[in-house]
């Protein structure tokens, strides 16, 4: 399948500090592709240099086979971009900023604006500068959309919305993609991309680790166990596999889990429990697998 993204050993420098390192991955036609990592990893700057925001210190990227920075506004017009943070004209109304964002495309977006507004509530007659940041979120969200582009990137989406809120943009994105839009979505939740990507790449200290299919991430998911009892339990799981960062804490036990879930309830069934907890660990704990792997080689 056709690639619209292709990235290849992307480095940015800022001045001696470290931006991004031989960054190359490539997305397809018509996916949803993840780009996953705690903040200060790179995503951002990754994403600033597909944009021609920033300049690359070496390596090359493209967009619909053209060069990132010898196009860019070519590309610009097949592209819509949610920013992480936005910032706008404090003084203008909601309805006059994007009508003014329209104004750069060469299409009537009239009727997408007001339906994109009202499937997330967004009120067009209030002022910027007295919206909530979810409600500035909203109107990027519009911005970003209102010309049906061919390719929709996205920094941290759901940052400021609410549940109920993320959960239309989920719904929104989805249509998007089954017409025919290919999603660059980069973010530090993996629940959020586990619900919508297809494939997800990782990113530690501004270098890929990893570029792996959701499934084969669901596959090697880990659990976090927390658990109190009375009961000596050290030997229980210290030849157990699977089981890592087992300590105490907080009077009780913590491990995190990765294998047969039968397994690990069989071993629970020998131990007499005050409680339990077990849940998905945060995306760095699910990321120390890779991590480990990397930092190995």
């Amino acid at each position: 399948m056709e690639n619209v993204i292709s990235i290849k050993n992307l480095t940015k420098y800022y001045g001696k500090a470290r931006g991004i390192i031989d960054v190359s991955f490539d997305v397809e036609q018509g996916e949803i592709f993840g780009f996953i990592g705690p903040n200060g990893a790179g995503k951002s700057t990754t994403i600033r240099t597909l944009l021609a925001l920033i300049y690359p210190t070496s390596g090359s990227a493209s967009i619909f086979g053209l060069d990132c920075i010898k196009n860019a506004p070519k590309i610009a017009e097949r592209v819509g971009y949610l920013p992480s943070e936005v910032f706008y004209y404090d003084g203008m109304r909601v309805r006059d900023l994007l009508s003014y964002s329209a104004s750069f495309y060469k299409k009537d977006c009239t009727g997408r604006i007001a339906e994109l507004s009202e499937r997330l509530d967004l009120d067009l007659t209030r002022k910027i500068e007295d919206l909530s940041f979810g409600n500035k979120k909203k109107v990027a969200i519009v911005q970003g959309l209102i010309h049906s582009p061919d390719l929709i990137i996205l920094d941290e989406p759901t940052l400021g919305l609410d549940p109920l809120m993320q959960q239309e943009f989920f719904s929104l994105l989805e249509e998007e993609n089954k017409r025919g839009a290919t999603v660059l979505m980069s973010s530090h939740i993996l629940s959020e991309v586990q619900k919508i990507c297809s494939r997800v790449a990782i990113i530690k200290d501004g270098k890929i680790v990893t570029v792996e299919k959701i499934s084969t991430l669901k596959n090697t998911s880990y659990l976090r166990v927390r658990l109190e009892s009375d009961d000596s339990i050290e030997g229980v799981f210290q030849d157990m596999g699977g089981v890592s960062d087992f300590h105490r804490e907080n009077g009780g036990y913590t491990l995190i889990y990765r294998g047969d879930i039968n397994m690990l309830i069989q071993s629970l069934s020998k131990i007499k429990l005050k409680s339990i907890s077990i849940e998905e660990p945060e995306l760095e704990e699910i990321f120390l697998h890779y991590y480990a792997k990397e930092d190995a080689q």
